[in-house]
């Protein structure tokens, strides 16, 4: 699995307890490196060799969704 940076579209992302709570659940996971979310865009950035599915669930765990590309 890559360890290449992969970004994701939250658009529920409003305001700091959104970037707290998304980076807080994606950051426990096994095999994150690094998460970063951008509220202005309403982007969450993750780096590591963690699976998609588990980014995805940790995101939903925090209270939101990824957009459907």
């Amino acid at each position: 699995m890559s360890a290449m940076p992969r970004t994701y579209q939250v658009p529920d992302i409003s305001c700091g307890h959104c970037k707290s709570a998304i980076e807080g659940e994606v950051g426990q996971l096994d095999g994150v490196t690094s998460v970063e979310v951008d509220v202005d865009n309403r982007t969450v950035t993750v780096e590591g060799t963690v699976g998609e599915p588990e980014i995805h669930a940790a995101i939903h765990e925090a209270g939101y969704e990824v957009a459907e590309a």
